[in-house]
């Protein structure tokens, strides 16, 4: 399946190292490398928006119709993917976890809390505060989240849940 990104480039590059790695996390963990599971992953890769595990299945029957994945396969798969940070999530409490690849450039998130659309966002000064606060406090950051909770424009104008 691999053969979907025709061009050799450096997308092309990328995916394979990430399937590279794949492979050895699944032998890792004694599990076969299947189709399937392959199908999941690039579905992921080539995704902009954040997936639950269902929309994810959804995109993957839609675009394989002849592939028999399983719902069961895309959790076990996602689980796998984050536990070892190849994938992150965004919980969403009793609606369940949106997935993105974890080998996007850093970024943070703004959720809307009435719609549940998710918008990333990169700012160079929230970064750098973030390194002079730790820096002040003689802390040493490994790594970071940030997540903005509220409503988006659309649901601002609808006034939902406020």
């Amino acid at each position: 399946m691999s053969n979907v990104i025709t061009n050799f480039d450096e997308k092309t590059i990328e995916y394979e190292q990430l399937l590279i790695d794949f492979k050895v996390l699944l032998k890792k963990n004694s599990l076969k490398f299947t189709i399937q599971r392959e199908v999941i992953l690039e579905t992921l890769y080539n995704s902009d928006e954040h997936l639950t595990p269902e929309s994810l299945h959804k995109l993957i029957q839609e675009k394989f119709p002849n592939l028999k994945t399983g719902i069961a396969t895309v959790y076990r798969t996602l689980s796998l993917l984050e536990d070892s940070d190849m994938v992150t999530s965004l919980s969403f409490g009793a609606q369940g976890k949106k997935y993105e690849l974890g080998a996007k450039n850093h970024h943070d998130h703004l959720i809307c809390t009435g719609c549940g659309n998710i918008t990333e966002f990169v700012d160079e000064q929230i970064e750098n505060r973030q390194e002079h606060i730790a820096n002040e406090l003689n802390f040493k950051i490994t790594d970071h989240s940030m997540q903005i909770y509220g409503y988006c424009k659309s649901c601002q104008g609808k006034n939902i849940g406020f």
